[in-house]
């Protein structure tokens, strides 16, 4: 391309910042306008100081071999983050970076549709492919170093200046309005891709720590010789707002109904994304303590099981159990070829009930069972059930949500919530029919899912601006005649405690009383069950 002239790499860094604003960041310029709005100007200066904070950041890397790969990256990644924002209302935070970092082929493959593929293309590829087309002209050494740290110098005190100029009125829309930040391209998702690799490199330098030392099965002479089987069902993506047992007008739950079982109200979830609530949630630390960091250099409530002689095992139908079954027996279903359930590399619910009844025969000891399902999980949500159970109609069958009217989505959605009655239906009845053991259920979604509302969809927003589409979850807890008997679990007091609020935080300890297993860790103001049991 030798009729171009050589453009100054400084002047492509003014000019690569610009496209970004105006390509990239629409937003970002959505809640700029909500948060200036009858003061332009001063909007306009605030946005200014943020141009100029990234050109002094990429000025001081304007170096001719490195700029136009740089910002072709720049581009390439701006688009992708921003068609999830832009289209979404996904925000890239530290828990977005996690999610997306621990995430599979199978979960991720449903997030690239055509309209991601034309936007990244087009938005992405194409100016990226441009900008490595472009000749710089060529600088001395000494020159490139002198002229990059003059550029960034003026940068830095035109940022600083315009900050200055209303310091105020600025440092309260930082502290306060951490979606204008959230939203901000392209310096949101590096940050917080550099904060979630700092944290991945604290919890690396961590030791791991061993917890419930003193755990212990409490023994009891009144407790049935039969084995006690507990089964965790851990929901995926099922929000409280579409349960039909905790109100919703459509009939959600129909099979659920009929049963003698006790549905929680009101319960909040530890976060709003799997990588976050699934370990919370069997961890000691409760919402406002938890970190990545605690989680991952902790044991968990299943260690404590397990070391106290109860046989613990995970049965996975999810992308992963997030390092919780690391000492434990674990079993992946995600990929079995059994043409009852599976297809399109990946299966249905209804195998955890099939690999439950395989196993139930060769229980002979107290046992608990985590089943983890794909459950709700978006945004395809149409492939999480079977055909039969497409009871709400028209509903969305792509993951491209454009392509759909809100009500095909929430249509999708709901019958997959219809399946999930199914599937926790068929345990109970499974359970029922085995006189050889005392058994229960509890069930408990990791998160819930904005189906659209406010212009959210999916999951992962920041828990302090989630709304409670994402951070509201459905519980429930079945149990048995002989296991009633033996845990001595009265389920009228729990009905009179059933609309209480609830969290996360109770599932460890409400374990450790539903499997009467003593340790120090155990608080019973925690334990959901504790003020049920009769003579004790």
């Amino acid at each position: 391309m030798g009729w171009i002239r050589p453009l100054h790499p400084l002047m492509l860094v003014a000019v690569a910042m610009a496209t970004v604003f105006a390509i990239y960041n629409a937003t970002f310029w959505a809640v700029w306008t909500e948060v200036f709005a009858g003061n332009f100007i001063r909007g306009l200066g605030f946005a200014a100081a943020f141009f100029f904070l990234c050109c002094a950041l990429l000025g001081g890397l304007a170096f001719r071999s490195v700029l136009r790969p740089l910002i072709a990256a720049l581009f390439v990644l701006s688009a992708v983050t921003s068609f999830y924002m832009d289209r979404l209302g996904v925000v890239i935070d530290r828990e977005m970076i996690q999610n997306i970092m621990t995430t599979t082929f199978t979960e991720g493959k449903h997030l690239i549709t055509l309209p991601f593929v034309l936007w990244v293309g087009l938005a992405g590829l194409v100016p990226a492919a441009l900008v490595l087309a472009v000749p710089l002209s060529r600088r001395r050494f000494g020159q490139t170093l002198w002229q990059n740290s003059l550029f960034s110098l003026l940068c830095m005190i035109g940022f600083a200046g315009l900050l200055a100029s209303n310091m105020k009125d600025y440092s309260s829309i930082l502290r306060n309005r951490e979606d204008l930040k959230a939203s901000f391209q392209p310096l949101a998702p590096i940050v917080e891709s550099l904060r979630y690799a700092a944290m991945v490199s604290r919890s690396q330098a961590l030791p791991f720590t061993a917890i419930g030392l003193d755990a212990v099965r409490v023994s009891d002479p009144e407790i049935s010789d039969r084995p006690r089987v507990i089964v965790v069902v851990v929901g995926e993506t099922a929000r409280a707002q579409d349960f039909s047992l905790g109100g919703y007008a459509r009939e959600t739950n129909p099979l659920l109904a009929k049963e003698d079982l006790v549905y929680f109200t009101d319960v909040s979830s530890c976060g709003t994304s799997t990588a976050v609530s699934l370990p919370c949630m069997f961890s000691r630390y409760g919402h406002k303590e938890y970190s990545h960091e605690l989680g991952v250099s902790h044991e968990n409530v299943l260690d404590v099981i397990r070391r106290a002689g109860i046989r613990v095992e995970w049965i996975d139908n999810n992308t992963g159990d997030k390092g919780l079954a690391a000492r434990i027996g674990y079993t992946q279903l995600t990929n079995s070829q059994d043409p009852d359930y599976c297809g399109e590399g990946e299966c249905v619910d209804g195998i955890l009930v099939k690999e439950l009844a395989r196993r139930l025969p060769s229980i002979d000891q107290d046992t608990v069972l985590v089943l983890h399902q794909i459950g709700s999980h978006g945004p395809s949500y149409y492939l999480r059930y079977p055909a039969a159970f497409e009871r709400f109609k028209p509903a969305c069958h792509t993951a491209n949500f454009s392509d759909c009217s809100p009500e095909e989505v929430v249509n999708a959605y709901d019958n997959s919530i219809l399946y999930t009655d199914k599937v926790l239906e068929d345990l109970i009845t499974l359970l029922s029919a085995q006189d050889n053991m005392a058994s229960s259920v509890l069930y408990l979604s990791d998160h819930g899912e904005s189906l659209g509302e406010n212009g959210l969809y999916l999951h992962g927003a920041p828990y302090f601006m989630a709304p409670e589409h994402q951070t509201k979850v459905p519980m429930l807890f079945w149990q048995s005649q002989a296991f009633a008997e033996s845990a001595r679990i009265d389920r009228g007091c729990l009905e009179a405690k059933a609309s209480a609020a609830y969290s996360h935080d109770y599932l460890f300890h409400s374990l450790l009383g539903l499997t009467a297993v003593q340790t120090a860790e155990r608080q019973p103001d925690l334990d959901i069950f504790a003020g049920c049991r009769r003579n004790g």
